[in-house]
Parts: structure tokens; sequence; C-alpha cells
């Protein structure tokens, strides 16, 4: 007999839905969300079980790595993708549970990536990076409009960046203000700190592998840039053809168009939001060091807005980049924008 299981994942707990080859229900549990337990109750249908489906959802990394390590097939399943029946009146977690379950058995199931564990946990420790950045960026903003409220005076963020702890005196002569300043300024220096931490290990984790390099020969692509596009791409062999790889990236357009008309927009956000952040900012530095894509995007700036035109060069580069990791090539300007 084969089974199919669906777990319906939740915060703190998971519905379990075990269904037969004739979508008949065999076993329905909610548990808490511990592996152990999950395990016990699944190990008495583990021969027979032929996949297990987890929502994609924020908490679904130690349940499926848990489940993969016991030998488990898993599958991770992409909810965007996934709509029910909309005259259904009722729903509960059994029946969501039943569903991805019914999905699988008749092959049809929308699935994500489950990124490798190990560099996985690099990616993600790179993303926290960008967290930080912008914590940075706020204490910058907030020393900055200290100093403009208490002296009128508007300092630029590079001015603001290159100030030493024993100027703030000279900005604040009151005690409060001062103490305030200096709080924001002792916190932007412990963020650079960790900033650099970050950068550190996640290059050590890169820098043995050939795509990074390649990625580098790209005009627009320095490390921090290389180190995203490289860890957020992951295997390039998921992409079947440079169209998803475009798409993954959000460069390509998401208009509906209906016998000639606009029919409105597609989901714009579908795709990967770190990927389309790095080529976008890929494009804007290209765009300026480099005098072919400078045309490139000078021309194309003439015709649309600028932000269409960046977003023109950020697509050129994500094609030259994927056709860069498939067939192991360095990037060749004339063929990506002549």
């Amino acid at each position: 007999m084969q089974l199919y299981c669906g777990i319906d994942l939740h915060s703190n707990n998971s519905l379990i839905s075990l269904i037969d080859e004739n979508d008949r229900p065999v076993s329905e549990k909610r548990l808490s969300n511990d592996l152990n337990a999950i395990q016990q109750h699944l190990q008495p249908y583990q021969d027979d079980i032929t996949g297990i489906v987890v929502e994609s959802t924020y908490n679904w990394y130690w349940l499926v790595d848990g489940l993969m390590d016991i030998g488990y097939p898993v599958h991770l399943a992409n909810t965007l993708a996934i709509q029910q029946y909309n005259g259904i009146k009722y729903t509960n977690d059994a029946s969501d549970a039943r569903f991805l379950a019914h999905l699988l058995r008749l092959n049809i199931l929308p699935t994500g990536y489950i990124y490798p564990k190990a560099m996985r946990f690099v990616r993600d420790l790179l993303r926290r990076r960008l967290l930080l950045v912008k914590q940075r960026t706020a204490q910058v903003l907030s020393l900055q409009s200290l100093i403009g409220r208490h002296t009128g005076r508007r300092l630029t963020g590079y001015q603001v960046k290159r100030l030493q702890v024993e100027a703030l005196s000279h900005y604040f002569p009151e005690p409060a203000s001062l103490l305030a300043a200096q709080h924001a300024f002792q916190l932007k220096h412990q963020i650079d700190a960790q900033i650099a931490d970050i950068e550190s290990f996640v290059l050590d984790s890169c820098t043995s592998s050939d795509h990074y390099a390649r990625l580098l020969s790209a005009p627009g692509i320095g490390k921090i840039l290389g180190m995203t596009i490289l860890l957020e791409t992951g295997p390039i062999e998921r992409f079947p053809n440079v169209g998803n790889y475009s798409s993954y990236a959000r460069c390509v357009p998401s208009d509906k168009i209906s016998n000639g008309k606009s029919k409105g927009k597609g989901n714009t956000k579908n795709g990967n939001r770190y990927l389309a952040m790095a080529f976008i900012e890929a494009a804007h530095y290209a765009a300026i060091w480099d005098p072919v894509i400078k045309r490139y995007y000078q021309r194309k700036s003439k015709k649309v807005p600028l932000m269409v035109a960046k977003k023109a060069v950020a697509n050129k580069l994500t094609r030259a980049c994927y056709h860069m990791l498939k067939e192991q090539t360095l990037f060749d300007v004339s063929r990506a924008f002549g």
C-alpha cells in the first residue's frame, strides 16, 4: 500500500495527515513541533510512505532537514502556487494537510526548491548582513539628524561616517545630547564590526568556488554582490533555461496581455528579492564604469524611464551570469550587450 503524507505546519504544532492511493485517510494527528514525536508517529508507516509534503512556511528548516536525515522523501510545497477550490465552504488544518497529500498523489504538487543545508545557512548569514547594513544606515541618519537639529549644519553621510568620537563634543555642548550622539556613534561602529565578521566568514566559504571567480569578471559585481548572487542562485542546474533564471531574479515584466491589451499585472513579488536587489545594484555600477554598458544604458534611458533602463541592464547581466555559470565561461561584454 502506498501512503502520501501532508503536514500543515504551524508555529508550535503540526497537523499530520496520511492518505492511501484512493484518497482515504489512514491517520490524522496534531503533534507539537518536536521531531522525535513526529518521527515516532510516522515510523510504523515509513516503508509505505511515498512522499511527505511540508508547507514552505518561515519555520520549515528543522522539519524538512530532520525528515530528510531520517530518510523520508520530502517535498516543499510552494504555497503561493497552491489554491484550493474557492467554493469550499469549510476548511481546517486537517483538510489542508489532506489536500497537500492529495496533490502529491496526483503528481501535480507545485514544489519549492530545498536549498542544500550547508550553504543555506551561509546564505542566511549573508542575508543577515543586509539587515545589519540597514541598521547601520539608521544610526548614520540618526547622527546626521541630531547634528542638523542642534547646529543647523547639514553633514553628508560620508562626513558623518568619518567623524571621530572626540569630535562629537564640538557639535553637542549639552551632556544629554552628547550622550545620545555617542550611543549612535558606538552602535554604528559595533555594527561595522559585525558586518566585517560576516563578510569575512562568507568570503571564506565562497572563494573556493570557481563560479564565484567567474561572477567577479562581470562589471558592476564586486565581492559582496558576487557572494550574494552565488549564494542566492544556488546550483544553476535548477533553472532549465535563462528565462527561468531572469524571472527568478525579477528581471522580466509581469504584464497580463489579452488581445493586445493590458489586463493588469501578475505577482510582481514572485522570485528572489535578494537576487533582484543584487542585480539592480550591479547594473547601477556597471552603467557607470563600463563604457559599452554605459552607452547601452544611455540609449535606453532616452526611450524609457531611468529605472526601466536600469532594469534592462540588470536583465542583460542576469542572462550573462546564467550563461557564465552554466557554460563555465567569463563575462563577454560583446556577447551580453552587443
